[in-house]
Parts: structure tokens; C-alpha cells; sequence
């Protein structure tokens, strides 16, 4: 497997770093190319995402992971040193990053061709945003989400009233013990493109084969959201790892891949093996 760097600059001051991974073979340029994306408080190396796009590249694809430019983590790749930028981030702009990364993809700017057929995994908010992708781009020939959330509005009416008085609200980080700031401006973009934001009503609408991969014991995600997703869509699979919390057991740092994590990969190769042919 062979692994490049990457950065692209969305809008002035902004930055998009990335990985392409590649399999072994020298000069290999697979037909077939698969984007991961990270969920909240998530970054292309935390856990087992190395480890999935290791395996997917193994398996035949181009793989490529990245940070949102405004997901908190910096140019050390591993800590969250920019809870500033964290703070002004929006789902609208992780939507239009994924779009400019799916951009860069398909038109072989990023990988120096062009792949014949392009899938999306997402884990968690980073699954809502691949649906939305998916229902909007018709590039995407497969999906697979993880633990995906099915609604991004998960604020009580409480908070969000202390957040309209106050202009910021503070997530804590439990593996770090930072208190991580969102800034009001990710709720008003919510409520002004609440259409365009709306996973159910996207996912009514994917038209390629879909993955739905949830843990039995997701603590953050609920399962319920997994099985409206399933109702929703018409070209979904629903795909049950009994007793996975969110991250299907696995932790940050990454020593070994448990079970959970091991059954949700298998049926994630397979599901892109056989619906992304190149």
C-alpha cells in the first residue's frame, strides 16, 4: 500500500489535508476510487480510519480520506489546536468540502486520472453528510455509512436558546478533556438550509447502492437513526454488529481491530467489491 499527502485550499486561509492511498502494485491506478469522511470531533487519523483505508486500498481501490478544514485538528494531524476554527464550522461547508474533494476526484485533478466509479463511506455526522453527497452528485455509485445520523438537528430547544443568548455553546472532548466551542453560526446555517440539509428526505432519494452499518449498543448515535435511514431509503441494506457501541469497539490510539470493527469492514469490502466495477 503506498500513501501520499495531500492539501487543497477551499477558500483563502483554509485547509483541506488529506491522503491518498494506493495498492501495492507500482504505478497502479485502480478503476475504481472510494472517500472516507470523518464525523464530529473525528479527523482522518483518529482509530481505525488508517486502518479501513489500508484495507479498502488492499483491496483494489484508490482510497481517500481527509479533514474538514474546520473539523479543530491542525498540521500535526493528531491534536484538536484549532478549537477556533472548530467553532466557526458549519454543515453547509462540510457539505461543499466533500463536493470539492468528490470534484477533485472525478476529474482526475487529485489522482492524476480519471476512475471509472467513485463510492463514499462515512462514519457518524461524516455519514450524514456522504447521504447528502450521494443525493446530490450523481458521480457516487455506491455508499456506505457507519453509524450515521439520520437528523442533524440533536439540540434540545434549551440549548438552543442558551445558544442564541450567549452566541456560543462548549462540547466537551472526553478523550482529550477539551471543551471544544460551536459558534451560533452553525445553527443559523442549519435552520437557513434546513432543505438542503434534510438526511431523510436525501436519503429517500439515492439512487445507488447503500450500505447501513450500525452497532446494536451505539450510545451516540442511536440505532433508531439507523432504521429510519432503512425505512427511508429504497436502495439500503441494513446491517446490524451486535453489541458495537459507536466506533464498532475500537479506540484512539489504534493497537489492534476488535471483532466489531473487523464484521463492519468485511461487509463494507464486500459491499464495494461488488457494486463499484470499474
Amino acid at each position: 500500500m503506498r500513501s501520499t499527502p495531500f492539501t487543497l485550499e477551499p477558500r483563502a486561509g483554509d485547509v483541506i489535508r488529506g491522503d491518498i492511498r494506493l495498492p501495492d502494485a507500482e504505478g497502479a491506478r485502480p478503476e475504481t476510487a472510494v472517500i472516507v469522511v470523518h464525523g464530529f470531533k473525528g479527523f482522518k487519523d483518529w482509530a481505525f480510519f488508517p486502518h479501513v483505508c489500508e484495507r479498502l486500498a488492499a483491496a483494489g481501490h484508490a482510497v481517500i480520506s481527509f479533514n474538514f478544514s474546520h473539523n479543530g485538528v491542525g498540521p500535526d494531524l493528531e491534536h484538536f489546536s484549532e478549537l477556533e476554527k472548530f467553532g466557526e464550522n458549519t454543515l453547509s461547508l462540510e457539505l461543499d468540502e466533500l463536493r470539492l474533494v468528490l470534484d477533485e476526484v472525478c476529474s482526475g485533478a487529485l489522482l492524476g486520472w480519471i476512475p471509472e466509479e467513485v463510492g463514499l463511506l462515512g462514519h457518524s455526522r461524516g455519514g450524514g453528510q456522504a447521504i447528502l453527497a450521494t443525493h446530490e452528485d450523481g458521480r457516487v455509485a455506491s455508499l456506505v455509512t457507519w453509524a450515521a445520523v439520520a437528523d442533524f438537528d440533536r439540540w434540545t430547544d434549551e440549548t438552543k436558546e442558551a445558544w442564541r443568548e450567549d452566541g456560543r455553546i462548549w462540547i466537551a472532548n472526553q478523550r482529550t478533556g477539551q471543551q471544544m466551542p460551536l459558534d451560533l453560526t452553525l445553527l443559523e446555517d442549519f435552520e437557513r438550509n434546513r432543505e438542503r440539509l434534510d438526511i431523510l428526505t436525501a436519503a429517500k432519494s439515492v439512487p445507488v447502492p447503500w450500505l447501513i452499518v450500525h452497532g446494536r449498543e451505539d450510545a451516540s448515535v442511536s440505532p433508531e437513526d439507523g432504521r429510519a435511514l432503512d425505512e427511508a431509503s429504497t436502495t439500503g441494506n441494513l446491517r446490524w454488529v451486535e453489541s458495537a457501541g459507536h466506533t464498532f469497539e475500537a479506540r484512539h490510539p489504534f493497537t489492534e481491530s476488535p471483532p466489531e470493527l473487523d464484521e463492519a469492514l468485511s461487509a463494507t469490502l464486500e459491499h464495494f467489491d461488488r457494486t463499484l466495477r470499474g
